[in-house]
């Protein structure tokens, strides 16, 4: 695969994992867990779809989320509305998993990687790695990304902030 299929895009990325899922899982069993997690991909599939944005993919409780730039709002404001639901949803399954969310800004290389036949949508790069490495026991927005929000989200972000 030839980089001239993928292009450089400023992009809100998302990382979601459940705290608590490693602990919840051994509880439960596998199957369970198997079976919530199907659920779980679920709803952030739609939640995230319903605001624009895309899920370049789930692997295990992780997801990794894309939001183009003029989307920006709606992604935060899909996290902060979905966070609560998927707590909520842990807690009546029986699983002790609360919904922790990093968002930052940055330009990414989107587009498809992999062998030939088995090629799908990524994105990698310096700014991707950044989000991966954020430190949150909840929902943390980089500066980057708040900077690039409208002044009603990042009230929004700040409420929260506060709340948590």
């Amino acid at each position: 695969m030839t980089s001239s299929l993928r292009t450089q895009t400023p992009l809100l990325i998302i990382f979601f994992d459940l705290d608590g899922y490693k602990a919840s899982c051994e509880e439960r069993g596998d199957l369970e867990a198997a079976d919530m997690i199907d659920d779980y991909y679920d709803r952030v599939a739609n939640a995230v779809s319903a605001a624009g944005g895309r899920v370049v993919k789930f692997i295990g409780d992780g997801a990794l989320i894309v939001f183009a730039e003029r989307a920006m709002d709606s992604g935060v404001a899909m996290v902060l509305d979905l966070a609560p639901r998927i707590d909520d949803f842990m807690r009546r399954r029986g699983f002790r998993c609360r919904l922790r969310a990093k968002l930052h800004f940055g330009h990414v290389i989107a587009g498809e990687f992999g062998s030939t036949g088995v090629a799908r949508f990524d994105v990698m790069g310096r700014e991707v790695n950044e989000a991966a490495l954020m430190r949150t026991e909840g929902i943390a927005v980089s500066p980057a990304a708040l900077s690039k929000l409208s002044a009603t989200t990042r009230k929004r972000v700040a409420e929260y902030a506060k709340s948590a």
